[in-house]
């Protein structure tokens, strides 16, 4: 039998991951960009487009080996036309035709999604969320994704739209989010919100590592301000927790990289926030698979829809 592969990406707002995947959807091979070297969605499908070359020369494996390429993308998708509605951090998609433009490219069969959705895919295969019938998965990075699990299945909703938590309102009067909204979850527990506070309170120099390095050696500024973060996102996922009576709520992404007091603080909010019952129940836990579950999630999208 030909051993066949998966090329997987996972577009965020600040990288590009490009993956091979093998047919257990191990990775073979990487790569990553800055999405921001992209400046159009054209230039952006070009260099995915490269990607899938310099993997199959690379790795010296034929294009009729590659059973699809998978794409996670960072906002609001027609996940079977395969049209990116708009992306809220990136500039310049608008029903942007995906994998139209790419199968036409590379000649590959494309499946595109929304990127939390691939991630709670894989956490819910293969990682945290794999033993739980219903959970949240949430993506912590420059947005704020989400995608639902309920009854062990992905759910979409009608429009592909459910799981959008990162915009979830927090305060009508906030700051004005990418998706046209005010006080959404996002601009407060994204990566831009959390890096301009972090700058205020600790020099220009100060990057989001640090401030984890110096909580987990129980520097109090430092604590304090991962607890404010946990209690945001603790905030809103209170409400998630009574609405749906779920069973775990899965972390994953830059943010979540932060330790235990982050973790610590989304628990504790949600024990005093959420109803007492549904609050018990439900596990905080982090993400398995790391900053894999976008790519892995890709790789399981591409099976899914090739029906392997």
């Amino acid at each position: 039998m030909t051993k066949r592969f998966i090329i997987a990406i996972d577009l965020g707002g600040t990288n590009l991951k490009c993956a091979l995947l093998g047919p257990r959807l191990d990775i073979k091979a990487r790569s990553t960009f800055d999405t921001k070297s992209f400046d159009s969605p054209a230039k952006l499908i070009q260099g995915i487009a490269g990607a899938v070359t310099c993997f199959i020369k690379s790795q010296k494996i034929k294009p009729a080996q590659i059973l699809g390429i998978g794409i996670g993308v960072p906002g609001p998708v027609d996940t079977f036309k395969g049209i990116v509605h708009f992306l809220p951090n990136i500039p310049g998609w608008s029903q942007v035709k995906l994998k139209e433009l790419l199968e036409r490219k590379t000649s590959i069969k494309v499946a595109v999604d929304n990127d939390a959705k691939l991630m709670a895919l894989a956490e819910h295969s293969a990682g945290a969320a794999k033993r739980y019938a219903n959970a949240i998965c949430l993506t912590l990075g420059t947005g704020v994704g989400g995608g639902l699990i309920i009854n062990h299945q992905l759910y979409r909703g009608p429009d592909n739209a459910a799981g959008e938590a990162g915009h979830l309102p927090l305060n009508p009067n906030g700051p004005r989010c990418g998706c046209g909204a005010r006080g959404c979850l996002e601009t407060f527990v994204g990566n831009a919100h959390i890096l301009r506070t972090a700058r205020h309170l600790f020099g220009a120099q100060i990057t989001l590592e640090k401030i984890s390095a110096l909580a987990a050696k129980h520097n109090r500024r430092a604590r304090v301000f991962w607890q404010q973060v946990g209690e945001d996102l603790g905030l809103a996922l209170s409400g998630v927790v009574n609405l749906l009576n779920l069973e775990v709520i899965v972390l994953g992404g830059g943010i979540a990289q932060a330790g235990p007091v982050l973790f610590e603080s989304v628990r504790k909010t949600i024990l005093s926030r959420a109803m007492a019952v549904q609050a018990r129940r439900v596990k905080v836990l982090k993400a398995k698979l790391g900053v894999d579950a976008g790519v892995i999630g890709a790789g399981y999208l591409v099976k899914e829809r090739q029906g392997r």
